[in-house]
């Protein structure tokens, strides 16, 4: 009740910018939301979606292979976003009331987060957009831009539940060039605290900074199709968008800049010291009369402060044990903690004319020696391979069923869910319906 309050609060006033003006529904479709003008100009959108889901999960290679289901609320969300008159100022607030963690992963960033997006952005000039707040960030790969209710596949990539911040707060520029020819440059330069979501407590290490380059040679996607996977309006000429991404997080104390204050080390003099995170990738989208492909390679590293000579346990306690297979070893250790390594992913489906769909991907995952992803319940699992099916009820993302099912390779030394060895691999159906407004 208290979100539902805070909901109508906002709503009212983001309304009040009509409040000396007549407000005109002038727009409404199907997933897309109600779209409000005034007299004067100014513009008010508000748009929502659901998502109840489920999945099974079974084990092989054990005696009973074991066998686990879940039923959830994986996404429920409203957001409000506004222009002004002329387009220069905007803002925009998402919420989910679900609870539900962003992607699902492992327990320490297992939180369910309210705040989605909250931010204001200001248009100096046609070519350039400014924005401030929490929001998703270029820095990440591709698929992190592209909303959850538009997604080929029933969930995304286990490239970007491993390697992304998801969201961040800091200052975001964005920029858009047509070239000679029609084709567009589109650079982002992002400037962020580098710990995730809205920072409640301290907030710890340095800042992070970071860009992005998209080329798109043949001009702009139909209906901002760069940041909607499947193709659904069936482009009529080839698109493609091929984009570069790099940055740097100085002092990070999570496993990849999703938290802060998770994992803290400190000097010999207990003020912090912690590593910083450098991470880098490639991407592409490609689409053309209903067949759609999507690329994407990450590389994540650190560099390890070399004053670290103590660690902050879970409890609050300070200790200097830094043991690496009962050798005391500080820099690996760390690395250890970190998401470290590099993955890709590769996706492809076709939207049939009557929208039916069929997509296939494959993502592959290489940790580096002393690296989280060698974690036997969460990651060690370098192989998944999933194909889906989806249905979609309109010629738009308002109401579409999807169901997928991944094989994964499982690595020795791994668990399943409840933290038991596991001697085969995995298993994994899923099942989820979008309505929107």
């Amino acid at each position: 009740m208290k979100y539902i309050k805070i909901i109508i609060l906002f709503c009212f006033l983001a309304g009040s910018q009509f409040s000396e003006a007549q407000i005109y529904l002038d727009q409404y479709r199907f997933g897309e939301g109600l779209r409000f003008s005034g007299e004067n100009g100014h513009s008010l959108r508000l748009t929502g979606f659901a998502q109840p889901y489920m999945e099974s999960k079974r084990y092989t290679g054990t005696d009973d292979d074991q066998l686990y289901n879940r039923f959830r609320m994986r996404r429920l969300r409203f957001t409000v976003s506004g222009e002004s008159e002329n387009n220069k100022f905007g803002y925009r607030l998402r919420v989910d009331l679900s609870g539900t963690p962003e992607l699902g992963v492992e327990q320490e960033d297992g939180v369910g987060n309210f705040l989605l997006d909250a931010f204001v952005t200001y248009r100096p000039n046609k070519n350039i957009r400014l924005s401030f707040g929490q929001r998703s960030t270029s820095t990440d790969n591709r698929e992190l831009r592209m909303p959850s209710e538009t997604l080929q596949l029933v969930e995304r990539s286990r490239v970007t539940s491993a390697f992304s911040s998801i969201r961040e707060f800091g200052l975001f520029v964005d920029g858009s060039y047509r070239l000679r020819g029609g084709s567009y440059l589109k650079p982002s330069l992002v400037i962020t605290n580098g710990d995730g979501n809205n920072v409640f407590e301290k907030d710890r290490g340095g800042l992070k900074y970071g860009g992005r380059l998209d080329f798109l040679p043949f001009g702009l996607f139909t209906y901002f199709g760069q940041f909607r996977q499947a193709d659904i309006v069936r482009e009529l000429t080839p698109k493609l968008v091929v984009g570069v991404n790099y940055s740097i997080n100085y002092g990070m104390s999570s496993r990849r800049g999703r938290a802060s204050g998770n994992i803290i080390y400190l000097d010999d003099f207990g003020n912090e010291a912690l590593p910083d995170y450098t991470k880098f990738g490639i991407d592409f989208l490609f689409k053309y009369r209903g067949f759609s492909m999507l690329g994407e390679f990450v590389k994540s590293y650190a560099d390890v402060n070399d004053d670290i000579s103590q660690r902050v346990r879970n409890n609050g306690s300070i200790t200097s044990d830094f043991f690496v297979n009962g050798v005391q070893d500080i820099e690996n250790y760390v690395r250890g903690r970190m998401i470290l390594g590099e993955g890709y992913n590769i996706q492809a489906g076709y939207i049939f004319k009557n929208l039916y769909s069929v997509d296939a991907r494959y993502t592959h995952l290489r940790a580096d020696e002393h690296s989280f992803l060698n974690n036997g319940t969460f990651y060690n699992r370098p192989n998944y391979y999933t194909f889906g099916v989806s249905k979609y009820l309109d010629k738009n993302y308002g109401a579409k069923i999807q169901a997928s099912i991944t094989y994964i390779d499982v690595n020795e030394g791994s668990n399943n869910i409840n933290g038991e060895p596991i001697d085969g691999n995995e298993w994994l159906a899923r099942l989820i319906f979008t309505i929107g407004f």
